[in-house]
C-alpha cells in the first residue's frame, strides 16, 4: 500500500475520533453523508456522457446532502414559525446540532458539484473521508474545496519549513482565540448582565463583539491553517484583515472568504450572477445573501442579517461605490459604522432585542449617554481595545515579517548573525506564546468557538 493512503487512513482514523468524541452518534450522520457523495460522484463519472442522467445523479446527491443540514439545524425554526398559523400547535423536536455540520455539508455539496462540472471523481472512499472529516477544518472551516486538495490527497510533501511554519500559524491562532477573543467575550458578557447600561456601553459591548468575532473565527482559521500545513496540506485563506477594508464590498472579499467564493461559485454564479438584465441581478444577489444569513443560524435575525448586506451591496454596485472611491477616511468609516451595526444585529437573540440594541447605540430607550459601571470597564478594557484595534489591522504581522524574514525581500541587507539571532527570536517568542497561553487557560475558563454553533 502506497505511504500517501496509510497517511490518508491515520488522518481520517483520528479525524473521526476527535469529532466523536464529544457526540459519537452523529458520526454516523457524517460517514452517511460521505458515502452519498461518494456514490454519487461514481454514478456521475460512470454516466459522463449522459448529461440528462448526471445532472439527475447531482441534484439528488444536493438534496440529500442539504435534507439532513435543513433537519438538524432548521427543523425548530420551521415548526417556529409554522405554530404562529392559528390552530396550528406542532411540538417541538429535541434534536441536537452536529457540531461543524454547515461545514462539511457544503464541502460535499462542493465536491458532488465539481465532479458533475467535471472533475474526476474520487475512487478511494477512504480519501474522500478524509477529505470531507479532516479534523483541522471540520468544525468551523475553512470550507476546503475538494479541486483545492485533490491533488494533495494523491501526493504531499512534508518539509521543515511547512511544519514550522504550520506550528507559528497555530500558535498565533491560538493567542488571538485565548488572549484576545475570549477576553472581549468577557466584556460582551459583563454588558448583558449589567443594569447600568449607556450609550457609550452599548457601543463598547458593540466594537468587543466586532473584535471578538474576528479574533475568534480568524484564530480558529489560523489554527486549522496551521495543522493543515503540519500535516503538508495547503488550505485556502479565510480572512485577510477585513476591517481595512473601504466597502462592503471590499469587506466581503476579505472575511469568511471560503464561505463567500462557495456562494458565488456555486449559488450565485449558477443563477446567473451579473451577467443578467439589472432586476435580475438584484434577484440573484437578494438569493444569495438570503441563504448567507440562513447559512448562519436558524432565526429570523440571521435572515434579515444576510438581506441587510444584500441591500448595501446592492446600492454600492449601483449608485454608492463610485461615491466611496472620492473619500478614503469616509468610505473606511462607512464601512465600519455598517459592518458594526450588522454585527449587533448578528448577535442578538431575536428580532426584538436586535432592534432594542440597535437603538440603543442612538440613545433608545432613555439610557443615558455615560454610566459609572461604562467608565469602569473602559479603563480596565482600554489595554485590550488598543491591542484589538492595532492587532486588526497588518501593522503587527507586516512589522514581525521585517524584523524576523531569514529569506525573500524582507532579508535583504540583513547579516548572517542578524538572521540566526531573529530565527532564535521568533522560535523563543512562539514557544513563550504557547506557554503563555496554556497557562492562561489553566489559570481561567475557555470558551468555545462562535462558529461552533453554524
Amino acid at each position: 500500500m502506497p505511504k500517501i493512503y496509510l497517511k490518508n487512513i491515520v488522518l481520517l482514523a483520528f479525524s473521526l475520533v476527535f469529532y466523536s468524541w464529544g457526540e459519537p452518534k452523529l458520526v454516523v450522520l457524517m460517514i452517511v453523508s460521505v458515502a452519498c457523495g461518494y456514490v454519487f460522484g461514481l454514478l456521475m463519472e460512470k454516466y459522463r456522457e449522459n448529461i440528462k442522467l448526471r445532472r439527475l445523479f447531482m441534484i439528488i446527491s444536493v438534496i440529500i446532502s442539504a435534507s439532513f443540514l435543513v433537519y438538524y439545524k432548521y427543523t425548530n425554526f420551521f415548526i417556529d414559525n409554522l405554530n404562529l398559523i392559528p390552530g396550528v400547535d406542532i411540538p417541538f423536536k429535541e434534536i441536537a446540532l452536529p457540531v461543524g455540520i454547515s461545514f462539511y455539508t457544503f464541502q460535499i455539496i462542493s465536491y458532488t458539484v465539481d465532479v458533475y462540472r467535471g472533475t474526476p471523481a474520487q475512487r478511494n472512499p477512504l480519501d474522500l473521508a478524509c477529505y470531507i472529516a479532516m479534523f483541522p477544518q471540520l468544525i468551523a472551516g475553512p470550507i476546503v474545496r475538494y479541486v483545492d486538495v485533490a491533488a494533495q490527497l494523491k501526493e504531499r510533501k512534508h518539509t521543515f519549513e511547512k511544519t514550522a511554519y504550520g506550528i507559528r500559524r497555530f500558535a498565533v491562532g491560538f493567542a488571538k482565540k485565548v488572549l484576545i477573543a475570549d477576553s472581549f467575550g468577557e466584556l460582551v458578557a459583563i454588558f448583558r448582565a449589567s443594569d447600568d447600561k449607556s450609550v457609550l456601553f452599548v457601543w463598547m459591548y458593540a466594537i468587543a463583539f466586532m473584535l471578538q468575532l474576528y479574533f475568534d473565527f480568524s484564530g480558529y482559521s489560523d489554527m486549522a491553517i496551521g495543522l493543515g500545513k503540519i500535516f503538508a496540506f495547503d488550505f485556502i485563506e479565510n480572512f485577510n484583515y477585513p476591517y481595512i477594508s473601504r466597502s462592503i464590498t471590499e469587506f466581503w472579499r476579505r472575511w469568511h472568504m471560503s464561505l463567500g467564493t462557495w456562494f458565488r461559485d456555486y449559488v450565485y454564479i449558477p443563477l446567473g450572477g451579473n451577467r443578467v438584465s439589472a432586476g435580475r441581478h438584484i434577484f440573484n444577489i437578494l438569493v444569495v445573501w438570503m441563504f448567507t444569513g440562513f447559512w448562519h443560524g436558524a432565526a429570523w435575525n440571521f435572515i434579515i442579517w444576510g438581506l441587510y448586506f444584500a441591500v448595501l451591496l446592492t446600492v454600492e454596485k449601483f449608485f454608492l461605490g463610485k461615491f466611496l472611491k472620492k473619500s478614503k477616511v469616509l468610505a473606511h468609516v462607512y464601512t465600519l459604522f455598517f459592518v458594526l451595526i450588522s454585527f449587533v444585529l448578528f448577535n442578538a437573540a431575536d428580532m426584538k432585542t436586535a432592534v432594542s440594541d440597535i437603538g440603543s447605540l442612538f440613545g433608545a430607550g432613555g439610557l443615558p449617554l455615560v454610566s459609572k459601571e461604562a467608565v469602569y470597564y473602559l479603563r480596565n478594557f482600554a489595554v485590550l481595545f488598543v491591542c484589538g484595534i492595532v492587532g486588526a489591522t497588518p501593522i503587527v504581522a507586516t512589522t514581525a515579517r521585517k524584523l524576523f524574514a531569514t529569506d525573500g525581500a524582507n532579508a535583504e541587507g540583513k547579516s548572517r548573525t542578524w538572521i540566526a539571532v531573529s530565527a532564535v527570536l521568533e522560535t523563543l517568542f512562539v514557544v513563550a506564546m504557547l506557554v503563555l497561553v496554556t497557562a492562561w487557560l489553566v489559570d481561567g475558563s475557555f470558551s468555545s468557538f462562535l462558529y461552533f454553533r453554524f
